[in-house]
């Protein structure tokens, strides 16, 4: 019998600001990431599943609010943070025979998946369009030739998924500390290619959540096949156009406006005289008051988007409480390319649209002005009328009309 092994012990760093826990945890359409996973895995058969976490144990205490059928799940911790090689081995006392393993941070189709599970050893690659955020893979005819991790330059369009079908033999292997002083996983595979035939298949629908801005692809994705389903009440004067998901107790006011595909979560209150349009996943016991505007949006659970605001593009953490007139701007005046920062380096996000991404219980005043791709951490307060330009750290209270005195100076020399 095939296990599953899912690596989720990670500290999500590229994940800021929404990294509070790990990012398989992050909420879409009402389900954790990683529960997505989970159900992929149970759908093609596996009955048994180790998942590798941190010492939080924030996945354990999270997934105990699902139900999976016929699915018995062990939970493993890693102690210290010593790389996915070190965090693969803490399994290795619960696998007898074949396993699959996987990340539990980025989208694997229950397709994908079921293509691996036919030949053994097996990787599973995607062939993409830029290659160097990820590891390449080299192949010849029918079997992998080479693994290379992140190279300075493009050797291949193929890459690395992070799924494999495995068996317990991969721990004979032995392996170093890399330059990282970490026990890499691909270490583990670099040594099996050495051994034996490694074969691939190509995946169809993997969706890999490195950045924050990555939830847009798998939140579309999944919002495209959802079925309309209507189970709160829906007043009388009120359009509901397309693929529509209205969670029980949740209440659309009169004069609102809904383009499908979206997902409105349980006991919400929407409008009056809302705008929703399509792509849009707002989470349970949301607030989103009369004329708010809001497109193509990932809202957090118990959060309150005031009445006259617009977010455009934007991702807003878990018990947020958006002033009133708030706007999140969402494209650049030369319409190039959105830049974040992540972890002091400014990283071209590649989409032409992208609003502001917000992390846990940020509070933001009347009249604020957020500009595209600004990221603020969690626990923060924006002051009312403000211009917010840049990202802000966690635990800050921020007033930045100065700076837009500043900005207007400079305009005039």
């Amino acid at each position: 019998m095939v296990k599953a092994v899912i690596l989720a012990a990670g500290s999500s760093s590229r994940f800021w600001p929404l990294n509070v826990q790990h990012k398989g945890l992050f909420k879409i359409i009402g389900r954790p990431l990683i529960w997505y996973t989970i159900e992929n895995l149970r759908k093609n058969g596996i009955k048994e599943l180790i998942i590798v976490q941190g010492q939080k144990k924030d996945i354990e205490k999270e997934l105990k609010n699902y139900k999976f059928q016929n699915l018995k799940t062990k939970y493993v911790i890693q102690k210290k943070p010593l790389g996915t090689g070190d965090a693969l081995k803490r399994a290795k006392a619960f696998i007898k025979d074949k396993f699959i393993l996987l990340y539990g941070d980025d989208f694997y189709s229950e397709e994908d998946i079921k293509k691996c599970l036919k030949k053994k050893p097996c990787i599973l690659i995607k062939q993409v369009q830029n290659p160097n955020n990820f590891g390449q893979v080299v192949v010849q005819k029918n079997r992998v030739k080479k693994l290379i991790e992140k190279p300075k330059k493009k050797v291949s369009r193929l890459v690395n998924t992070g799924l494999y079908l495995l068996d317990k033999s991969i721990f004979d292997f032995k392996i170093r500390k890399s330059k990282r002083k970490e026990y890499e996983l691909i270490d583990f595979v670099k040594e099996l290619i050495k051994k034996e035939k490694l074969y691939f298949k190509i995946a169809k629908n993997w969706i890999p959540i490195s950045y924050p801005w990555d939830l847009f692809n798998v939140n579309k994705f999944l919002l495209n096949k959802i079925k309309r389903k209507i189970f709160g009440k829906v007043e009388k004067y009120t359009t509901l156009k397309g693929k529509i998901i209205v969670g029980k107790k949740t209440i659309i006011k009169n004069g609102t406006y809904i383009e499908g595909p979206v997902y409105i979560g349980n006991n919400c209150q929407i409008g009056p005289s809302c705008y929703i349009r399509k792509f849009t996943s707002i989470g349970d016991n949301c607030n989103i008051g009369q004329a708010v505007e809001i497109k193509n949006s990932i809202i957090g659970d118990n959060s309150r988007v005031s009445h006259l605001s617009y977010l455009g593009d934007s991702i807003i953490g878990p018990n947020c409480n958006l002033g009133a007139g708030t706007i999140m701007a969402n494209l650049r005046f030369d319409s190039k390319t959105v830049k974040a920062k992540i972890r002091g380096k400014l990283i071209d996000t590649g989409r032409k649209k992208l609003g502001c991404i917000l992390g846990d219980n940020v509070k933001t005043g009347i009249n604020v002005s957020l500009m595209p791709g600004v990221l603020i951490g969690s626990d923060c307060q924006i002051g009312p009328d403000s211009l917010v330009f840049k990202n802000i750290k966690d635990n800050t209270i921020y007033y930045t009309r100065q700076s837009l005195k500043k900005l207007k100076r400079t305009r005039k020399t």
